[in-house]
C-alpha cells in the first residue's frame, strides 16, 4: 500500500510559479514511475509530467519548458516545479505512483487526494 500526499497548491497570478509536493508513504517508491496528472472542471483527468525510478522523465507538450518534474527517493517525495503559470493551469493536481508487476501481468496504481491550483487575475 502506497498512501500519497499533495501539497504546495494555491492561487497564483498569471506568469507566477508554484511547487508542489507529493509525500509518499506506506512503502518505498523508489522503483516506482511517479506522475502528477490535472484535472479541469469539466475535462478529463490528464497526464502533465512523469518520471521513473531510473529518472526519466516526461512531459506533455503544453506545460514543455515551463514545468520540472523531480523525485528525492530518500525523502519519498515528488516534486512539480512550475513556472510561467497561465490561466489554462487551473485545475486540481493529483501524484500518482504505479509499478508495473512482470509476473503477474498487471499495474499497481495509487492516487493522492489531489491539491487545487488556480491561475488567475
Amino acid at each position: 500500500q502506497v498512501q500519497l500526499v499533495e501539497s504546495g497548491g494555491g492561487l497564483v497570478q498569471p506568469g507566477g510559479s508554484l511547487r508542489l509536493s507529493c509525500a509518499a508513504s506506506g512503502s518505498d517508491v523508489s522503483s516506482y514511475t511517479m506522475g502528477w496528472y490535472r484535472q479541469a472542471p469539466g475535462k478529463e483527468r490528464e497526464l502533465v509530467a512523469e518520471i521513473t525510478g531510473g529518472g526519466t522523465t516526461d512531459y506533455s507538450d503544453s506545460v514543455k519548458g515551463r514545468f520540472t518534474i523531480s523525485r528525492d527517493n530518500a525523502k519519498g517525495t515528488v516534486y512539480l516545479q512550475m513556472n510561467s503559470l497561465k490561466s489554462e493551469d487551473t485545475a486540481v493536481f493529483y501524484c500518482n505512483a504505479k509499478l508495473y508487476h512482470v509476473w503477474l501481468g498487471r499495474w499497481s496504481a495509487y492516487w493522492g487526494q489531489g491539491t487545487q491550483v488556480t491561475v488567475s487575475s
